[in-house]
């Protein structure tokens, strides 16, 4: 680190150092707590090598289904010009910022017992489906994933150079050649990304197993870490799921880092061009999978709409203090993350420690760190009583990594174009911050604090952990009301959770947007 310290400004060098301990200390403490309390792996029943065989299987499977599905869609919104197609791409985007537990509640709406889906088979004669169980998280992790994959495989699209298209064009190629030559050489550099992306985002997930699964089939380790904790207050037993988590997450990262290969097709010189025409057999495909896609997503989302609308009016006075608390844990973790992430991707470019210490938090899900901080906690003060502090200090570490990839490329373009301007005008510390810094990074900026805004009103994770029933954030009296059967006051606070959270990214991205000055 001393070598990596000379290498930054001393204005830059002394916060990045704090920010980086600081958040060392928030991931690697814990994870001392869980190694500490674990004792090994001894602790562990044959119930939990099945959660665990579940947990990589549902995985693989939601990945593989995700991309799959994935290729077919990004090939038509790359070849079809059509009336709200840059609205479709970009609602794309939504599940990612989507509260798990209000699409749970849409994907009940639509696929549950009393869902619209059951409702027509049961008017043919049909019979009905469950979406609880196995297959149930699978679909949910398909509807949270397919869009992130067909964003990743659209973009692997359009990198195609438009001379390769033009060469294929002159050439003569069919759509079988196309395919060989361009397409297939693009899906084998960018699909093993997505797919072991998708695989980690699935191997932590935690309220989807816990409102569709449950059962001994389909439990994953987030969820038994969970049990472990509330119904057989076994710590030691959490404690080492929890370090089987972490090494499931270590693992699928270094996966993630061996595996994404280049296309191999060279640069282009970045003139537009229009795809291969396609016959019209491919046309109706085409049409087909946008129109599918679209309503699997637009669906779920609708659903929670038409019956949570009406019932705002009802819901009770806990959900709407549920509902401020939720908003103040959301600023303060927006707040902590964006001073963490600020000084470290100032320094990360000439110091790689800063970027390691960012990316820390990708070796722990949120219930991993709960675990060690109530470890932690728990010998000295009663952990209910930190269960907001704690909630607000992981979902802030959580957003860490997503806040640094969002600044790292601005602060490299800032870097390179006003450093020796800077230099020349003696422009440093405050005044430099404030004159240049913060100003020309406003931009990224309000988008990441938008999107640790909406990880943490999101968040049902940690709370369950800590919270005495009493203390409750809005994801959490949203599943409350769900454990009690008041489904429409659940689909209530499911509209006013997916109402705040997007209004909140919505105004933090725009004041970025308007604090930039280009």
């Amino acid at each position: 680190m001393a070598g990596g310290l000379r290498q930054v400004s001393p204005a830059r060098a002394l916060p990045a150092a704090l920010a980086a301990m600081l958040a060392a200390a928030l991931v690697l403490a814990p994870l001392a707590a869980v190694i500490g309390r674990a004792g090994g792996l001894s602790a562990l029943t044959r119930a939990d090598g099945a959660a665990l065989w579940f947990t990589l299987w549902q995985a693989a499977l939601s990945a593989l289904l995700s991309c799959l599905l994935a290729v077919p869609v990004a090939r038509a919104l790359y070849r079809r010009r059509f009336p709200g197609r840059e609205a479709l791409i970009a609602l794309m985007g939504a599940p990612f910022l989507l509260p798990s537990i209000v699409a749970i509640l849409g994907l009940i709406a639509v696929f549950g017992r009393r869902g619209a889906l059951n409702a027509a088979l049961g008017t043919l004669g049909l019979p009905t489906l469950s979406v609880y169980g196995a297959h149930g998280v699978i679909l949910a992790h398909v509807f949270f994933n397919l869009p992130l994959a067909t964003r990743m495989v659209l973009h692997g699209w359009q990198a195609i150079p438009s001379e390769r298209l033009r060469l294929a064009a002159s050439l003569g190629l069919g759509p079988a050649e196309v395919t060989r030559h361009l397409e297939r050489p693009m899906l084998r550099a960018v699909l093993p990304g997505a797919a072991l992306a998708i695989f980690l985002v699935c191997l932590s997930s935690f309220a989807v197993a816990l409102v569709l699964g449950g059962g001994p089939r389909a439990t994953t380790v987030e969820l038994a870490i969970y049990q472990a904790f509330r119904f057989d207050a076994d710590l030691g037993r959490a404690a080492a799921l929890a370090l089987v988590q972490v090494a499931l997450a270590l693992a699928a990262l270094a996966l993630a880092a061996r595996f994404t290969l280049p296309a191999g097709f060279g640069a282009g010189l970045d003139r537009p061009g229009a795809p291969l025409p396609a016959p019209g057999l491919r046309r109706i495909k085409d049409g087909a999978a946008i129109t599918l896609a679209a309503a699997f997503l637009i669906a779920p989302l609708g659903a929670i709409a038409l019956r949570g609308l009406p019932a705002l009016a009802d819901l009770p006075p806990s959900v709407w203090h549920a509902a401020a608390t939720s908003l103040a844990l959301a600023a303060g973790s927006t707040l902590v993350t964006l001073a963490l992430a600020l000084p470290l991707s100032l320094a990360a470019p000439r110091a790689r420690w800063a970027e390691a210490a960012a990316m820390l938090p990708m070796a722990a899900s949120p219930l991993v760190l709960g675990t060690g901080l109530f470890l932690i906690a728990r010998p000295v003060v009663s952990p209910t009583a930190l269960a907001l502090p704690v909630t607000l200090i992981v979902n802030a570490a959580m957003s860490l990594p997503f806040a640094l990839r969002l600044l790292l490329p601005e602060v490299r373009s800032l870097q390179a174009d006003y450093d020796r301007l800077a230099a020349a005008l003696n422009l440093t510390g405050l005044a430099r911050l404030r004159l240049l810094t913060l100003p020309r990074l406003a931009r990224p900026l309000g988008f990441a604090a938008g999107i640790a805004a909406a990880f943490s009103m999101g968040d049902l994770g940690v709370i369950t952990l800590f919270s005495d029933g009493r203390t409750q954030t809005l994801p959490l009296a949203l599943y409350a009301l769900m454990g009690s059967y008041r489904m429409d006051q659940a689909a209530g606070a499911a509209c006013l959770l997916m109402g705040l959270t997007f209004a909140l990214f919505w105004a933090l991205d725009r004041i970025g947007r308007h604090a930039d000055p280009r």
